[in-house]
């Protein structure tokens, strides 16, 4: 999956990984679960073990590694089972970033993105809304200007990170005739008056991830606030979109070959009529179907990190990746509980967290119809 320069430091890299996470996730993640959230101060601690924007250029706080150092951050994790960590992670660590590193100011980069790497600031992306769901071009909340800044007025909803969330990236309407060239992206200060933080959100799955709604209420944002140019954020969402569908197919891989791992194990130990179910037709057929589905997203997904570390990657390349990937984590995290039989259905068991975490996967980040739409529009041209 990686080329021969990197691939002995991503080894030792992810040994590392699995250490922190033995140490600092291991033992409290099915409390964290049943809390409903992971505490803030994870962030810190993955902070001070290296694991923030690692891709971040050093002159900014990161370790100005390849991307695929971070990807492997997404991967490890997902694979232990942590997919509501890695849910609000990937966008601290692998959306939010890029939109400053590419589109913003020397400022706006100076201020926020050291602390990003530092873990003293928490980001989040406000893109989705009651009743837009994946249309970005349908945005309501409403950003005017006013004196020699802008008033935000609107809500937000399935924000990961969002009770955490010191920054969050807001979409939001600068001009209601333009259609979307009338987006433009704010960086929101979420200590200023008139932000609230919603509830935090109850889920099927992905327990322990950060998800909640956002209300800005003429809120005040001062000019700098805006990045890049006014208008501009549909096309910037449109160019940093597919690294948001990368992580995603990352992740996806991750969980499934973690299911996987977990049905092998039990296989091997459990017994019924007499013998190791791992003996059974049923069993082989189905661990090998499961395995050659990983096989092919994971080949898939390298060729999409590939592409994106030579900035190679399509939008189109990025919504197959995120279509295979995520339909592949829903598939074998089926066909994996079911081998457990009714254990598979208890809490007690991971392999009940894999599969109600996985499910989500087909609908973040773009639904697996808009992944299909995007693709057919490239073949056919509309």
């Amino acid at each position: 999956m990686y080329n021969d320069d990197i691939d002995a430091e991503l080894k030792l890299f992810r040994e590392s990984l699995d250490k922190f996470c033995e140490a600092e996730i291991e033992p409290f993640y099915g409390q964290w679960e049943k809390q409903g959230q992971v505490p803030r101060e994870l962030f810190d601690k993955c902070a001070e073990a290296g694991l923030l924007c690692v891709d971040v250029p050093e002159a900014y706080g990161g370790l100005g590694v390849d991307p695929r150092f971070s990807f492997a951050v997404v991967e490890v994790m997902s694979r232990r089972g942590y997919g509501g960590f890695v849910g609000g992670l990937q966008v601290h660590n692998d959306i939010v970033p890029p939109y400053l590193l590419h589109f913003g100011s020397e400022e706006q980069k100076q201020m926020w993105l050291p602390k990003l790497c530092s873990g003293e600031v928490v980001s989040a992306i406000g893109m989705t809304e009651p009743g837009a769901g994946s249309d970005l071009k349908n945005l309501r909340t409403d950003a005017r200007r006013e004196g020699d800044g802008y008033v935000l007025s609107g809500s937000k909803i399935f924000i990961s990170n969002g009770q955490h969330a010191d920054l969050v990236l807001v979409a939001a309407r600068t001009d209601r005739q333009a259609g979307a060239k009338g987006i433009s992206l704010f960086l929101v200060d979420t200590r200023l008056p008139g932000f609230k933080r919603g509830r935090n959100l109850e889920k099927v799955g992905q327990h322990a991830a950060d998800t909640s709604e956002m209300f800005f209420d003429e809120m005040h944002l001062p000019a700098s606030a805006l990045l890049g140019e006014t208008g501009k954020g549909f096309a910037m969402m449109m160019q940093e979109l597919p690294r948001e569908r990368l992580i995603i197919a990352v992740q996806s891989v991750g969980l499934a070959a973690g299911a996987r791992d977990l049905t092998l194990r039990y296989v091997g130990e459990r017994e019924a009529f007499g013998s190791p179910i791992a003996s059974l037709q049923n069993t082989r057929f189905t661990l090998a179907q499961v395995d050659t589905e990983i096989a092919a997203a994971d080949a898939l997904t390298a060729r999409g990190i590939d592409r994106y570390c030579r900035g190679e990657l399509t939008p189109e390349d990025a919504a197959a990746m995120k279509l295979f990937s995520s339909e592949v984590a829903g598939r074998v995290t089926d066909s994996c509980l079911q081998l457990f039989g009714g254990y598979g259905y208890m809490v007690e068991y991971p392999i009940s967290r894999f599969w109600a975490d996985a499910r989500v996967i087909r609908i973040y980040g773009g639904t697996s119809e808009i992944m299909k739409e995007v693709i057919a529009r490239s073949l056919l041209g509309r």
